[in-house]
């Protein structure tokens, strides 16, 4: 009888300790889980329960203005509207009111413009979890008639407030560099994405507490931020000259038929960018076209300026004269023969002119751009010193400019440089840099030896009480001496006889001294890696004054129209009209009078055969030429003329016209000057003065059997060379 006690009692005592173990262990378990909800979840799940009891609005700063360095307004922020949901007070309006968020949704979607299927989508919102939002937004950047169709419905917990949109009042104008926001206001391309957190300012923030009813309770505001309003932001960029390259670059484009054209404005001596622009561009209030692809789109936006590589051709010329100048391996009057082409290895590399340049000095190889002469440089100088000054003026580097994209470009490593890739390379061939490289690469030789990281911010300014504070200004130039003065300044003189004799010319403004090269490189075809047939860019770089350049100008004119491709041709007088109208905006003097200039500005123009006409057709013809006239009353139709058909006269000019009463007349014409047009232009201008031609060669006339000036009879035959012109 003990015994079966004894045994009761240590059943029980078992069971005890067995549940005392559990209760511990539940208890245990308990205070884990409390433990991991109060410390470890306890940062969410407070968030989560202030989504439930507060009302959170966020206000956005107003984005701060972007001006042009003499302070026009370039991109701004205007007043538009919001509207936001207050989902507690909105839940609550709907159970007393009896109505559905399928019933209030299609009056909110009307109001706004909206897809109804998106407004429901947003009433019906909620957090992560499932549990219900305290606020949502639903419309953003939206205009007062809109804003006030919403007040007009009367919806308790939809809330109208004040926002801000960003405004581009120029449109297209500067578009590339500029860059635009997305529609939260954030910037996306652009200087708008560069200096995004100096625009943007500080958001400010409205916490409002908020029962599960909210019946009749005013909002008690438990945390208020006021927001910092963004920052002005000063360019470089001077709007007066970056008009002058948008009109010229639109210009060009259109009269080229060309792909796309590039044209940077810079004052060597700082790195600052005067002007920027690429063509085609976009509208920067509605930069998101309707049926483009996201592809298009991105390409559309890209500033091509920065993004975008080519392999250089002639204009490259320049860094190698440098290089061969400054390691004393070339003499002014030293000699390089040009007989058309050149062999290396076992490949004929030929210049542009197959017949050859002959005997020339270093100054004649650069004012004719003889591919010849600079593979002999090239040779000379040698792989390894060759880049070492590719290397030293930052080619295959990023220029560090302030503008998103911007791309390296790729330059051989000397162990890979071949004999013929040395060739190629010293006339622009096989590496490529991008518009803005070439450019900063182009100052040093401008501002005496120095390369300055080109820049678009100027400084960040804000204003209190009407006065102008500067926060900071552009600090980064990364100023380095990398090129002997002496060189350069001698570099300078030889590129100045480029423009007033050589291959660039047309770029050439009597009185100013500027100084430039230009280059037609053929583009390589990205897939077939092969240069591909009739696609080129024309190129031309200069500076003025020649002697201490202010201005530094490079245009690029991609794929051009085949039949006339050539940058002396198309890209100098480009950066004739620009260069022009920076001289005057900026009161640059030059050394002739201004009645001289102004002449020299007025097209060439070849007198048309109209002999044998009546008055009042040849007349007309004349008018649509420019040309002024004086004529006699002797009979109706047009005998004779002086100056008489090919000759070539300056628009205004007045022509002596005579008059008889028969359309019989004197067939000797004047001899034009053909040097330098295609052969279908020089075949027109033949055909309308009645001469025959025979040509050899081909690219641009080059050479004329019958010397300009010349009287001849009509029928006459011409022989005429042609060549492709100095690139």
């Amino acid at each position: 009888m003990a015994r079966e006690k004894y045994r009761d009692k240590v059943i029980i005592k078992k069971r005890m300790l067995i549940s005392l173990g559990i209760l511990f262990l539940l208890f245990f378990l308990l205070f884990i889980r409390l433990s991991y909800i109060m410390i470890v979840q306890s940062e969410h799940l407070t968030k989560l329960a202030k989504e439930q009891w507060t009302s959170d609005v966020k206000i956005d700063a107003k984005r701060g203005k972007i001006l042009d360095r003499n302070g026009k307004e370039l991109a701004v922020s205007a007043n538009v509207y919001r509207v936001d949901l207050d989902m507690n007070t909105l839940r609550q309006y709907l159970d007393e009111s009896g109505l559905t968020r399928e019933e209030i949704a299609p009056k909110l979607a009307d109001a706004l413009n909206k897809n109804n299927e998106d407004v429901l989508k947003i009433l019906y919102k909620t957090l992560p979890g499932g549990l219900p939002m305290a606020s949502a937004n639903l419309a953003r950047r939206i205009e007062k008639e809109e804003a006030d169709k919403v007040q007009n419905l009367n919806i308790r917990g939809v809330q109208v407030s004040a926002d801000t949109k960003r405004y581009y009042p120029y449109g297209n104008f500067l578009s590339h560099v500029l860059g635009f926001v997305r529609s939260d206001g954030v910037g996306l391309t652009g200087i708008e994405l560069t200096y995004n957190d100096v625009l943007a300012g500080i958001p400010g923030r409205i916490i409002s507490e908020t029962d599960n009813k909210s019946k009749g309770q005013p909002y008690i505001i438990s945390e208020f931020t006021k927001p910092v309003d963004g920052k002005d932001l000063v360019l470089t960029i001077d709007q007066t000259i970056q008009y002058f390259c948008e009109k010229a670059a639109e210009q060009a484009l259109i009269d080229n038929k060309a792909k796309a054209v590039t044209i940077i404005a810079m004052d060597p001596n700082n790195g600052e960018i005067l002007a920027m622009t690429n063509k085609p561009d976009f509208n920067l209030n509605d930069p998101w076209v309707k049926g483009k692809t996201q592809d298009e789109l991105q390409k559309m936006w890209r500033n091509r300026a920065v993004s975008d590589t080519f392999e250089p051709g002639s204009i490259f010329k320049v860094i190698t004269a440098y290089g061969a100048m400054a390691e004393n391996l070339v003499k002014e009057d030293d000699h390089f023969v040009c007989n058309g082409s050149a062999k290396v290895l076992n490949r004929t590399i030929h210049c542009w002119k197959r017949t050859g340049h002959g005997d020339q000095n270093f100054v004649d190889i650069l004012k004719n751009s003889c591919n010849v002469g600079f593979m002999e440089l090239g040779k000379r100088l040698g792989k390894e010193n060759l880049n070492k000054y590719i290397n030293l003026f930052g080619f295959g580097q990023k220029t560090g400019i302030d503008l998103p994209g911007e791309a390296k470009g790729i330059i051989r490593k000397t162990s890979n440089i071949t004999d013929v890739d040395l060739a190629t390379i010293s006339f622009g061939q096989s590496n490529t840099v991008t518009s803005v490289q070439y450019i900063t690469a182009l100052n040093a030789i401008a501002n005496g030896g120095k390369l300055i990281t080109p820049h678009i911010m100027k400084e960040v300014v804000h204003y209190e009480n009407d006065k102008k504070i500067i926060d900071e200004k552009f600090k980064n130039y990364n100023e380095r001496s990398i090129l002997k003065e002496d060189v350069t300044n001698t570099l300078r003189g030889y590129l100045e006889k480029v423009v007033s004799e050589g291959g660039g010319k047309n770029a050439f403004i009597p009185g100013y001294y500027i100084a430039g090269k230009t280059g037609t490189a053929q583009k390589v075809n990205s897939e077939t890696k092969t240069y591909g047939a009739g696609k080129y860019i024309a190129s031309f770089a200069g500076m003025a004054p020649a002697n201490k350049p202010r201005i530094t100008l490079f245009v690029s004119i991609d794929e051009p129209d085949p039949s006339n491709y050539y940058a002396g041709q198309i890209a100098a007088p480009v950066a004739k009209q620009v260069f022009n109208d920076i001289f005057n905006y900026l009161a640059i003097e030059a050394d002739a009078s201004k009645e001289e200039i102004s002449q020299s500005m007025l097209k060439d123009i070849i007198i048309p055969e109209i002999r044998g006409m009546k008055k009042s057709d040849g007349i007309k013809i004349l008018k649509e030429l420019n040309l002024d006239y004086d004529i006699d009353d002797k009979g109706d139709y047009i005998i004779d003329m002086n100056p008489k058909p090919g000759y070539s006269v300056k628009e205004g000019k007045k022509i002596v016209l005579y008059t008889g009463t028969s359309s019989n007349y004197n067939k000797v014409v004047t001899m034009p000057n053909l040097i330098g047009y295609n052969k279908e232009k020089a075949t027109e201008i033949l055909n309308k003065l009645g001469i025959k031609a025979k040509f050899t060669g081909e690219g641009l006339v080059t050479n004329q059997s019958i010397s300009e000036g010349e009287n001849i009879e009509k029928g006459t035959t011409l022989l005429l060379e042609l060549n492709i012109l100095p690139d």
